[in-house]
């Protein structure tokens, strides 16, 4: 038997070459190396909201785009450095978007979260 309506997972992993990004909705709960396989809860991605895709062309053309990110386009955010300015983070490409694992999605109450850009600390 199989589910024809709407996806109703809230949780997702977009994969790209070198990290793992695990998102609740559309914003960042957790950043993940693929080589180490270790947290990175310093990444600067964490807690920022997926604001579109960045679509490659054969013919060198870069474009944004505000629909949901899919493999072979890269995501950006926006957010705001230290003296308030605005900056873009934009990831390598996407080699694939995946269902969150439920151990990993358990993980993530052992990270380090952040709060009004804050990294609060965990208790000794």
């Amino acid at each position: 038997m199989s589910w024809n309506g709407p996806d109703r997972r809230r949780h997702r992993v977009i994969v790209t070459r070198n990290t793992e990004y695990h998102l609740k909705d559309e914003v960042v709960v957790a950043v993940r190396d693929r080589n180490s396989k270790r947290w990175c809860e310093g990444h600067i991605a964490v807690s920022l909201k997926v604001e579109g895709g960045v679509r490659f062309f054969d013919n060198g053309a870069v474009v944004p785009s505000l629909e949901a990110p899919c493999p072979g386009d890269a995501m950006y955010f926006t957010y705001k450095n230290d003296t308030g300015h605005a900056r873009q983070l934009i990831t390598s490409r996407i080699e694939a978007v995946e269902r969150t694992p439920r151990k990993d999605v358990l993980a993530y109450a052992t990270l380090g979260i952040k709060k009004s850009g804050q990294a609060l600390q965990k208790p000794s």
